[in-house]
């Protein structure tokens, strides 16, 4: 009898323990929230194991517009430790599934910068709210479109810890100057890619360094437009497109980002 209640209580204290490591474990949300008479959908990734205050990652999407691939990467870095949002440059619903509706998604977004400034600060405000995030602690990550995106709110002052662009366009309309960048820059691009030819990163590199901007560049030999992503090489075949991913380059630059971004929320 004492090895049938022994047996009993070991076995609802496993289950008990099970019952807790289900609830600690990463939490997902999807957001919906508005910027003017737009509606944007977004997407919050956190660990809940993780008691203290974190600091928190905004993900900017491709220019085919907030998808599972941003979701995947908001994903990973609740896994790293910090509470990420995946933010929506588009509106809700915009996804595309071709290069020309991608361009007019773009395009519309990207017509007025003010605009793409209020659609990132929005999102910006929602991650800093968030009960998991120490709000004085921001950094933002963009690939591709989201990529040239973090850059110009870097070059516009958002009061931004750092970004991140992976394989991102690296001119712009706007440059940088002395003083008014408060992020710290961080650039990850393909020595192949001929979305992004040598003549900007060259470009960034004299923007940057003429502004007394903290620049980190990194270039990968032979490395085509939009490495990061497992399913560039579908899309390149697909639609004739000169992209490709790249395993080494993609965790390379992840690599670099965690310890860019353990660097700068210590500080």
């Amino acid at each position: 009898m004492t090895t049938l209640k022994t047996t009993a209580a070991t076995v609802a204290l496993s289950l008990t323990l099970a019952s807790t490591q289900v609830l600690a474990e990463m939490q997902t949300k999807t957001v919906e929230y508005k910027v003017g008479e737009t509606t944007f959908t977004g997407y919050m990734a956190w660990d809940d194991e993780v008691e203290e205050k974190r600091p928190g990652v905004l993900v900017v999407h491709e220019w085919w517009g907030h998808n599972e691939f941003a979701r995947d990467q908001a994903e990973k870095l609740a896994a790293a430790g910090y509470t990420a949002f995946a933010l929506d440059m588009y509106g809700s619903g915009k996804q595309a599934d071709h290069p020309d509706t991608a361009q007019e998604f773009m395009k519309e977004a990207t017509r007025d910068m003010d605009q793409v400034k209020a659609r990132f600060i929005k999102a910006m405000e929602i991650l800093q709210n968030h009960e998991s995030v120490d709000g004085a602690r921001i950094a933002a990550q963009g690939y591709c479109f989201g990529g040239a995106v973090v850059l110009n709110m870097a070059r516009m002052g958002v009061d931004l810890d750092g970004v991140v662009s992976y394989h991102g366009a690296l001119g712009s309309p706007i440059s940088a100057e002395p003083g008014k960048v408060k992020a710290r820059v961080q650039v990850y691009t393909g020595g192949a890619d001929n979305m992004v030819p040598s003549d900007q990163v060259a470009g960034l590199v004299k923007e940057m360094q003429d502004a007394e901007v903290d620049l980190t560049l990194v270039t990968f030999p032979g490395v085509r437009h939009s490495f990061t992503n497992p399913d560039a090489d579908r899309v390149a075949e697909e639609f004739g497109m000169p992209i490709g991913y790249d395993e080494e380059a993609a965790n390379r630059s992840w690599d670099g980002t965690m310890r860019f971004y353990e660097t700068i929320f210590a500080e």
